[in-house]
């Protein structure tokens, strides 16, 4: 093993000169050349109003090119894509764990893949005792009461959480409870989801140990506190130890606690939310359960509640229809309900039917000692990387993390944590999170998930190790990396300030 790690092979260091950008299609166009010629319609043209149309002029002339040009075009495009299916990717907090294939076959067998949502429920029991199953499966594991399926993303998921939260104030009339306390370790996008809510998000600061500091949340729970939001494991890769003080406060003073389920995957079979004092909690399907992830979605976060706030889910919901059953041992029919004081839809139908498949498929195919062997795996495939990259990129908290770490790249003079990260794209690997979360200095979230094997892990930290030595011997080598990209370093901040969205001609 330390011999990998010492000797590990050494990237390029200068632009390769054979580099070349991927062709641009347009300079293949030719007046004339055509890909596919469609059909002449057999149906009577229609013709919008002036005002839809855009001017001629404003109109730029798409590349006319052969089908072989256009096939190659796309093609070498989607081999510059990093995809979990070809390297290591290292997302922390995103969570980048490999979609099993059998999930695949299984979402795209045909009374599945092909089933519509406004089809009779009468021909869809079958897709709908999957959506009962899979509710209750994830009732089972979080140790909530009741579950919606519907969120179409973790964000909406999110944020559905505190709607419910704010509808149960509102229906009691308690209406002067207007704030909702955020822990500095939350995921970045709590305070945006209490801004949509209506709330004002007010910030708790960690402790030395990366805990919510309890004694600054109690200075500020009081009746104008709604609830609080907070991620277990924290974005510092570390379970919050008052846990149940925590979630004590905020009951004491009238508050209800959200939990930000996305780092459900290091305590998956070992703890359940629902019994550490949650009301509400989100699933991010794609980083716990393996449905894919990134690319813009689909994705899916189903939401779970306690029974405090169980009436007021999403709707309508999946329930056994018992008067329809039939004799002997027929399962019950299904239909849909909605709960009583429901905050209705937040996306149209019934979730992203897709995801659910492969997210029920998962936990089929594990079972309960699959579930839990998930958590330990990422739990110690953390650790291992943690202790073996300790000396070069130390981490910010020195207990042990649960399925990810932060470090710190602050520690070579002159050299910064995008400058790593960017070399890492020279090795091979995809860089992590940087900069995230905001407690930690020049930081590097890593999180290698359960899915890697433990020679995947000594390649990247002999990686770290290669990329250390540069930066303390040569750092100029950081600093215009990468040199394998077909594009080396970009200027960000202009392309976030005055980005391209369209294509020019």
């Amino acid at each position: 093993m330390n011999e990998r790690i010492e000797n590990y092979p050494v990237a390029p260091t200068e632009p390769n000169p054979g580099r070349r950008t991927i062709p641009l299609i347009h300079e293949r166009s030719r007046a004339g050349r055509r890909a596919i010629h469609l059909p002449k319609s057999d149906v009577p043209s229609y013709g919008f109003e002036e005002s839809l149309l855009r001017p001629e002029h404003d109109v730029p002339e798409l590349p006319q090119v052969s089908e072989l040009d256009l096939v190659r075009h796309y093609t070498r495009l989607s081999q510059t894509n990093f995809s979990i299916d070809t390297n290591f990717y290292p997302l922390g907090s995103c969570t980048m764990k490999y979609n099993p294939k059998i999930n695949e076959h299984v979402a795209n067998m045909r009374g599945f893949a092909e089933s519509h949502p406004l089809s009779p429920v009468e021909s869809q029991q079958g897709n709908l005792e999957l959506l009962y199953r899979l509710e209750r499966a994830l009732i089972d594991i979080s140790g909530f009461e009741a579950a919606s399926l519907q969120p179409a993303a973790g964000a909406q998921g999110e944020l559905t959480g505190i709607l419910m939260i704010r509808a149960y104030h509102q229906q009691r009339g308690d209406t002067k409870r207007t704030r909702v306390l955020v822990p500095d370790s939350a995921h970045g996008t709590n305070p945006a989801t209490c801004t949509m809510a209506g709330y004002e998000a007010v910030e708790i600061p960690s402790d030395s140990e990366g805990n919510v500091d309890l004694e600054a949340l109690r200075a500020e729970c009081d009746e104008s506190v709604a609830g609080l939001m907070i991620t277990n494991p924290n974005t510092a890769g570390l379970f919050e130890q008052q846990i149940l003080e925590v979630t004590k406060a905020v009951h004491e003073c009238g508050g209800l606690v959200y939990g930000d389920g996305a780092n459900m995957n290091a305590i998956l079979g070992i703890v359940r939310p629902g019994d550490l004092g949650i009301d509400v909690m989100h699933f991010n399907l794609h980083k716990t359960f393996s449905t894919p992830h990134g690319g813009g979605g689909p994705g899916a976060g189903p939401v779970a509640a306690a029974a405090v706030l169980a009436d007021y889910l999403p709707g309508p919901r999946v329930v056994p229809d018992e008067s329809g059953s039939g004799n002997g041992d027929r399962l019950p029919l299904f239909r849909f309900d909605k709960p009583k004081h429901s905050i209705g839809r937040v996306k149209a139908f019934f979730g992203n039917f897709g995801m659910l498949v492969r997210a029920y498929t998962y936990i089929l195919r594990h079972g309960k000692t699959g579930m839990r062997r998930i958590g330990e795996n990422a739990v110690l495939n953390a650790n291992y990387l943690k202790h073996l990259v300790a000396d070069e990129f130390p981490a910010k908290f020195k207990r042990s993390c649960m399925h990810e770490f932060v470090a710190t790249g602050a520690i070579f003079e002159g050299v910064h944590t995008m400058d790593i990260a960017k070399r890492m794209i020279d090795y091979g690997v995809h860089p992590p999170t940087v900069y995230f979360p905001l407690i930690v200095k020049e930081a590097l979230m890593i999180e290698p998930t359960e899915s890697e094997s433990r020679e995947t892990l000594e390649e990247f930290a002999a990686v770290l190790k290669a990329i250390a030595r540069e930066a303390s011997e040569n750092p100029e080598i950081l600093h215009n990396a990468p040199y394998t990209t077909p594009l080396s370093r970009l200027d960000e901040v202009s392309a976030a300030r005055s980005p391209v969205l369209c294509y020019r001609g």
